[in-house]
């Protein structure tokens, strides 16, 4: 999960130090996240793991670091939608 999170980060978010070199629990906006590269990056990973982020779950903190991305993930992933 995290990988494939690093690997849309290096993609889409524009960051001003390689992904590779971020710990898990870095701060993405003190990395270079802008708030046009958080769209970008919640588009891509609503892609990327065939879900919709709820707006509920939708703010800042949500994009905070990559083990927040992942748990935020994990969860979609595991929680069954509710039928419309």
């Amino acid at each position: 999960m995290k990988t494939i999170i690093r690997g849309i980060l290096a993609k889409v978010a524009g960051l001003d130090v390689p992904v590779d070199s971020l710990a898990d629990d870095a701060d993405l906006y003190e990395a270079g996240l802008s708030s046009v590269a958080s769209v970008h990056l919640m588009l891509a990973l609503e892609n990327a793991f065939n879900f919709e982020i709820p707006d509920t779950v939708l703010n800042r903190e949500l994009f905070r670091s990559i083990n927040s991305l992942a748990a935020t993930a994990e969860q979609l992933i595991t929680t069954p939608r509710e039928a419309a």
